[in-house]
């Protein structure tokens, strides 16, 4: 059976998602070098190359075994998408539909990284100013060790009286044992986090608690009651931290030229809406991008805590924790405003 080029590489889009962005359909073969062949359809080394360029810098010593599971997860595609063809599946509506979003995702995606391209890496001097503006993730970084209830849902009059409690209580088990008396519903949790797996916006209340204290956190499920059990110094020295920082950077410089790109875009177009949507007094603003924010406990998104201290201080030592690997403090730097 012949298909056009177009459809195949549609068709690889739809089956196998994580392959998708690699181009790895029937596109026009731009190496001469050919690593195998599935029926009359040939896979390339570039195409292999292609895949492994999108995750990452690998060491020389993986590249072979890399190199090899790739090409068996591309004959797999391969083989998907040739039945696919002969099926007819690559014209079906819902097909053509997903077919036509990851087009339109791509594109889009591209342009933008066209755009910043050209971006500049951050300076030494901007990676010194950011290190020593956030010395709660870096310089003066704490592991935490926390005890959490959390309350869903809101009652009205909870915060007051909440509040009020806490003003009495020496521990948080007097909190929960007021709350069991009054039939509210909660959870509780230990846990030993890093500063950067902590909510970031929160962050800088959380490095100026000290053990024992008491925090309430009101968010848009319900209400997170924390308690900093103990706590220990685990700095990160700038020359540590430098690569995450400069990524950092990078990201937020992406997001800005980003959202600038597509203001000025949409000053330019003619922006009509119709229908239902033509009903609204206000037209939706342009939708701008923000770094990601890491994985929190339940006190994400909330408002900062208003912290206060426990009548007795606790003496328990901070669970042991090893400090986080690039990996975590990644994801924490991405969540930074």
């Amino acid at each position: 059976m012949l298909t056009s080029p177009v459809s195949r590489h549609a068709v690889a889009l739809a089956v196998l998602v994580t392959l998708a962005l690699a181009g790895c359909g029937d596109e026009k073969k731009v190496s001469t070098q050919v690593a195998a062949k599935v029926n009359k359809e040939e896979i390339s080394v570039h195409q292999i190359n292609n895949v492994l360029g999108r995750g990452g810098n690998l060491p020389p010593e993986q590249m072979k075994a890399a190199s090899r599971q790739v090409l068996e997860r591309l004959l797999d595609q391969e083989l998907l998408v040739q039945k696919a063809v002969e099926k007819k599946i690559d014209r079906e509506p819902k097909t053509m539909q997903a077919i036509e979003a990851a087009r339109r995702d791509i594109l889009s995606r591209s342009y933008m990284e066209s755009v910043s391209a050209t971006l500049s890496k951050p300076t030494p001097t901007e990676i010194a100013d950011f290190y020593a503006k956030r010395p709660e993730l870096f310089s003066e970084r704490r592991l935490y060790n926390l005890q959490e209830m959390t309350i869903v849902g809101k009652p009205a009059d909870l915060l007051p009286k909440l509040q009020e409690q806490l003003g009495k209580a020496k521990a948080l088990a007097d909190v929960a044992a007021w709350l069991k008396a009054q039939n509210i519903p909660f959870s509780g949790n230990s846990i030993t986090k890093a500063a950067e797996q902590l909510p970031l916006e929160l962050l800088p209340r959380f490095h100026q608690m000290k053990d024992g204290q008491i925090a309430v956190v009101p968010s848009n499920d319900g209400v997170l009651v924390v308690q900093l059990v103990a706590s220990r110094s685990a700095p990160m020295d700038q020359k540590s931290a430098t690569p995450f920082i400069e990524q950092f950077l990078m990201n937020q410089k992406r997001v800005e030229v980003s959202n600038r790109e597509l203001k000025q875009l949409r000053g330019q177009a003619k922006i009509e809406y119709l229908g239902d949507f033509a009903k609204n007094d206000a037209a939706p603003q342009a939708t701008t991008a923000a770094p990601t924010t890491n994985a929190a406990p339940a006190a994400a998104r909330a408002a900062a805590p208003a912290t206060v201290p426990a009548t007795a201080s606790s003496t328990a030592p901070a669970a042991a924790a090893a400090v986080p690997g690039a990996s975590a403090l990644e994801r924490g730097i991405a969540g930074l405003k």
